[in-house]
């Protein structure tokens, strides 16, 4: 019994961890975004456009993925990422969110980093490199599984926005990657990081969906 507790707490310890992480990174985007969402408030702009607006620029880096202007494409994703933390913002700051607008969202984030680590995946292909052919796929289904887990569990009416690694940490890794694919191996790298953190969060996931549905 006791050592039921003591696990059980453990878990409970971690939980709490993991979601003061999620609030941190919240305020901390909330932050650095407020000054950008504060002027668009005042613009035409609608969060849709944004949402649009990013999956294009992920596409161009895409492109520049494909024709080897990899530093480049780490600056593009950067970019991308930041319409990406901004269309959210908007919605909520105007009060023009919507459920259409929050599955289109979802929707065009997944686009966005499939249609990235696919122009990865085809440059890997062409040097007939197997092993990290085998990663970025990997990768790309980690990624895709982190968000199903989450959208699956909204569906449910659970909460479920913990993680260690979440779209934030991938997209910042990924473009740091790109930024420095001078060096050897720190695309890869980087690439592995992505791998192993998202079924990681994948597996956090699911423990605090079983948590809260176990009861």
């Amino acid at each position: 019994m006791v050592n039921r507790l003591g696990n059980h707490n453990i878990v409970l310890t971690k939980q709490g961890s993991v979601a003061k992480l999620a609030q941190a990174r919240k305020t901390a985007a909330n932050y650095f975004t407020r000054p950008i969402v504060q002027l668009l408030a005042k613009t035409p702009v609608v969060p849709n456009a944004l949402t649009w607006s990013g999956l294009m620029v992920n596409i161009g880096a895409a492109a520049l993925v494909l024709t080897e202007h990899l530093f480049t494409a780490g600056l593009v994703v950067l970019l991308a990422g930041l319409f990406d933390t901004l269309d959210g913002a908007l919605a909520r700051s105007t009060n023009r969110t919507t459920k259409f607008g929050a599955v289109l969202d979802s929707t065009l984030d997944r686009l966005s980093e499939a249609v990235v680590l696919l122009s990865i995946l085809a440059r890997y292909v062409g040097e007939q490199s197997a092993a990290a052919v085998v990663v970025v796929g990997l990768a790309l289904v980690g990624s895709l599984m982190v968000s199903y887990i989450r959208a699956k569990a909204e569906a449910l009416g659970l909460k479920d926005e913990i993680g260690l690694f979440t779209r934030t940490e991938r997209v910042v890794v990924l473009a740091l990657g790109l930024l420095l694919s001078q060096i050897n191996y720190a695309l890869i790298t980087a690439l592995v990081l992505i791998m192993v953190f998202s079924f990681i969060t994948v597996s956090q996931r699911l423990l605090y969906v079983w948590q809260q549905t176990k009861n």
